[in-house]
């Protein structure tokens, strides 16, 4: 199955992906991984979008379709995906249709005041990228990674200003995706607000839905 998660940014979707990976054994692909993977491993593509980022520039939709394109090529992903964080615009999704057949595209739609609240208390490793809160699952030690003893801190765009530029850029960027998808009876909008485990739930209880209809 070839899914697509949608959201904003806090909105759980990289959650709810490594929750999908455990139930239908399929991975879970990120640009945002995609990206700091080709670099650290210093790939043709991975080259071209160091010095396109180390210039304060977007990475341009023909190198981020060519990076997806080479993952979804490769044997972990022949039964199927999770994308995330791509596509972002209409543009993207054209170019992904041409590259492969979409099943679904589930919208965790989560208020935009949740988004604020979650990301401005949201904690990252520096060395291995493991994501904290402070209020839910805090670090054992203040400032330490639990798994690797990294430095946890703030990233720079999880500060409250930039999380309001962010859903902007969001919800500017994605309506005409959501539009486009839905216009091609794809998508499914999904209460992405709550306790991870019901949010799951109610994704179980979707792609069931789904399956029974189409027997």
């Amino acid at each position: 199955m070839n899914l697509i998660f949608l959201g904003a940014p806090g909105a759980g979707k990289g959650t709810m992906a490594d929750m999908a990976v455990q139930k239908l054994g399929i991975p879970h692909i990120s640009t945002g991984d995609l990206f700091r993977e080709a670099i650290k491993n210093e790939t043709v593509l991975g080259k071209k979008v160091k010095d396109i980022l180390a210039s304060g520039a977007l990475v341009p939709d023909d190198v981020t379709v060519a990076m997806v394109e080479e993952r979804l090529a490769k044997p972990d992903a022949a039964k199927g995906w999770i994308l995330d964080g791509f596509p972002r615009t209409t543009p993207q999704a054209e170019a992904l249709s041409r590259i492969a057949k979409v099943d679904l595209v589930v919208e965790f739609g989560v208020r935009d005041e949740v988004v604020v609240g979650r990301l401005s208390t949201r904690r990252v490793c520096k060395a291995c990228g493991k994501i904290y809160n402070v209020k839910t699952l805090p670090p054992k030690v203040e400032g330490v990674c639990d798994a690797c003893g990294g430095e946890v801190y703030t990233r720079p765009d999880d500060r409250e200003e930039a999380i309001r530029t962010r859903l902007s850029t969001y919800h500017a960027q994605t309506a005409p995706l959501i539009a486009w998808y839905g216009g091609k009876g794809l998508l499914a909008s999904l209460e992405g607000e709550g306790d991870p485990k019901d949010v799951f739930a109610r994704f179980e209880a979707l792609l069931a839905a789904r399956d029974a209809k189409a027997r």
